[in-house]
């Protein structure tokens, strides 16, 4: 997977859930964001305090957490 520097757990900040450097920025709000349409560069002007990288970590461990799970999908 590579090195996830930016990524981090902690109990005590949003319940565990995956953020970025200890923020309270979620690895799932930034996907959402970028799935609703919003470009890497609305983000950095929306939170100056993020960085170029910290995004594209984020969709990189997203992509990698997808790989590891099965999701039941609609069938067309």
């Amino acid at each position: 997977m590579g090195q996830m520097d930016r990524i981090t757990r902690n109990p005590a900040v949003m319940g565990g859930k995956a953020c970025i450097r200890g923020m309270r920025v979620t690895v799932s709000m930034i996907v959402g964001q970028i799935g609703a349409g919003h470009s890497i560069e609305e983000l950095l002007a929306s939170y100056p305090y993020l960085e170029r990288e910290d995004i594209l970590q984020a969709l990189r461990y997203a992509a990698w957490v997808a790989e590891d799970r099965e999701v039941v999908l609609a069938t067309a």
